[in-house]
């Protein structure tokens, strides 16, 4: 009998870190997609005009990312526009990541601006700010059917958050009250819903040395959550042999699913004009990029690299060399990578 349960208990231990708790995601963030079409934009694959949503969902995506911000005045990504954006995916079957920048415009590690309605509130009030505020946007998108499956609590917040009052590394125990005020509205927002897996995402996905001080820290504060987020643009954050060793030390260290939430390359000439490239910056090259990528990622140790997303596949303007469609709008090849994994 004793040997019957240590047997037992030695196969739980070992089996315990090769535990998948999710499905892999296969997501973009689209999160300007239903401005480009409300502008008159017009999508095709193959020539063919197609729905944005619906390009996308028959090659293989399944999970959207949407950010949202407290009251812009310049980008369209309110509550309002991003609801019905959830919406439209929600009724093609995406799965949908909510991230909050918690501010008026874009959060990344080199700024993170308080929304106006926020500005001057002293440290006590800003955590109460921030639990109502992501309580009562929850409970919006649960009320509209469209509760998020996962939510960042901010944006690339390597350097905190809300600043000056949440910023790094000077007020980390104010950084730290201030994510666990967001978790615990999401909690609170839920309902009687299941509650949305919790990511943490910061921009360090080469860097193994930066994410082993910031996850260190997080996790003496005990914050509570679920997925870790990694930014990935290589010009910016290392070669993909960088963020194979860090994958490895996350998946070893921190037993928690991992999703490499920001990635991107170009499909002509723009980010390595003066040095040499990874990946020509070709319709092909970005194809080979997403593919190299999506390996390193699913061969994270005991299935802990658990998605892909890509950031802004249908971005127009300065950035359209990053995104998934020519000048005329067309598919590119790289809309093709998944198309093999997820086709029967």
């Amino acid at each position: 009998m004793m040997l019957r349960l240590l047997q037992a208990l030695v196969f739980l231990t070992c089996a315990l870190p090769l535990a998948r708790s999710a499905e892999y995601a296969v997501g973009a963030d689209l999160s300007f997609l239903k401005q480009a079409e409300d502008r008159g934009i017009v999508f095709k694959d193959n020539n063919q005009p197609r729905p944005g949503l619906q390009i996308f969902k028959d090659h293989g995506y399944h999970w959207i990312r949407l950010r949202l911000f407290h009251t812009p005045t310049a980008l369209p990504n309110n509550l309002e526009y991003t609801l019905s954006l959830a919406q439209a995916a929600k009724n093609l079957g995406f799965q949908f990541l909510l991230d909050f920048h918690y501010s008026d415009t874009w959060a990344d590690p080199g700024k993170q601006v308080l929304p106006k309605a926020w500005e001057g509130l002293p440290h006590a009030r800003l955590v109460e700010a921030v639990f109502n505020y992501t309580r009562d946007t929850i409970a919006a998108f649960r009320k509209d059917g469209v509760l998020p499956d996962m939510v960042q609590i901010g944006n690339e917040i390597t350097n905190g958050m809300l600043w000056p009052d949440g910023k790094l590394p000077e007020n980390w125990d104010h950084f730290a009250e201030l994510l666990k005020a967001g978790i615990a509205g999401v909690e609170a927002g839920r309902g009687d819903q299941p509650r949305p897996r919790i990511m943490i995402h910061i921009d360090k996905g080469g860097d193994r040395y930066a994410t082993k001080d910031f996850f260190d820290k997080i996790n003496s504060y005990g914050i509570d959550f679920d997925v870790i987020g990694q930014s990935y643009y290589p010009w910016w954050h290392g070669s993909l042999n960088d963020l194979r060793e860090n994958l490895i030390f996350m998946a070893d260290q921190y037993r928690k699913d991992i999703i490499v939430v920001e990635a991107a390359y170009n499909w002509k000439p723009a980010e390595y004009r003066d040095k040499l490239a990874p990946f020509p910056e070709t319709p092909e090259g970005q194809k080979e990029f997403l593919e190299e990528l999506n390996r390193v990622v699913q061969a994270a140790p005991n299935g802990r690299g658990a998605g892909v997303f890509w950031w802004e596949p249908a971005v127009t303007g300065n950035l359209g060399s990053r995104g998934f469609f020519d000048e005329n709008r067309n598919a590119l090849p790289v809309i093709t990578v998944f198309d093999k994994f997820t086709r029967r």
